[in-house]
């Protein structure tokens, strides 16, 4: 990894795609004027976060929103992790990311692998109602470092990040759209676990909350180090989130703490071995 600035974008996300598609624009523009390298939109993007609007905006890889998206990423000279929107894939949509290089062309692509289907007192959602899983996260090589890419909900199954922290990935890309409930319970915690767990840069960005939305998103989209420290947060308004990530912090704490080189594969091998004979 070298040292680089990463930008985050939180905005609320209204009912018109539009407009949504032009606040990401200013997003990225901001982003290039602080001399961001690597800008992460949040999930949904381009569509409130209700599963009727999901269905309405879906399109596909090669439509509107995410030409929008690489043509600005080409003309700032960005890589650009696309935040996530609907996309439509024959008779299927799914919650997608993805990676844009600066250039313009597409790196790769993340669709959510575990779908929010959840009951809780006052969140209520089926995304499999609507919505397709993905198979595999995403890592990627940069210049300036290895970058993997989650959406929200896969930021709670830590099978995710093993498979980034034995693909030694140095920063994770979270899009997320959080929950007020869920985020005052859980935001902090996961990110900065899973920081320390991967001993990787984690950099999660979600949806500003819109008064009077039907799912009101948390914001505080923000930057944690290896170490899980926080180093910038949003509140709850409009933000561009700008950090500077430290390749040496990166590496003292890998070689302070070896945490991989610890890792004792034999055994949860055998563990689950003789779990499957039970």
């Amino acid at each position: 990894m070298k040292d680089f600035t990463i930008a985050v974008g939180q905005w609320p996300v209204v009912s018109r795609k539009d407009e949504n598609l032009e606040r990401a624009e200013a997003f990225l523009r901001d982003a290039a004027r602080e001399g961001a390298a690597l800008c992460i939109l949040p999930e949904m993007f381009q569509t409130p976060y209700e599963l009727d609007a999901m269905e309405r905006a879906a399109e596909p890889a090669d439509g509107p929103t995410l030409t929008r998206i690489r043509d600005a990423a080409r003309d700032l000279r960005l890589h650009v992790v696309a935040g996530s929107f609907p996309e439509r894939d024959g008779s299927a949509i799914y919650n997608a990311s993805f990676l844009i290089g600066p250039d313009g062309a597409v790196m790769g692509r993340h669709r959510k692998i575990h779908l929010f289907d959840v009951s809780l007192e006052d969140v209520k959602v089926k995304e499999s109602a609507v919505l397709s899983p993905g198979d595999a996260p995403l890592v990627a090589d940069l210049p300036f470092c290895r970058l993997g890419v989650a959406i929200c909900y896969d930021v709670r199954f830590p099978e995710v990040f093993r498979f980034f922290e034995s693909s030694r990935v140095d920063v994770i890309a979270l899009p997320a759209a959080f929950s007020r409930t869920t985020g005052a319970a859980h935001w902090h915690l996961l990110l900065r676990s899973r920081a320390v767990d991967c001993q990787a840069y984690v950099a999660a960005a979600c949806p500003a909350p819109l008064d009077g939305a039907k799912y009101v998103t948390f914001g505080h989209s923000l930057v944690v180090d290896p170490w899980g420290t926080i180093l910038r947060e949003a509140g709850e308004g409009s933000e561009t989130v700008i950090a500077r990530l430290d390749a040496k912090l990166l590496e003292r704490v890998r070689r302070e703490l070896p945490v991989l080189g610890h890792r004792r594969p034999d055994l949860y091998d055998r563990w689950r071995a003789v779990r499957k004979d039970q």
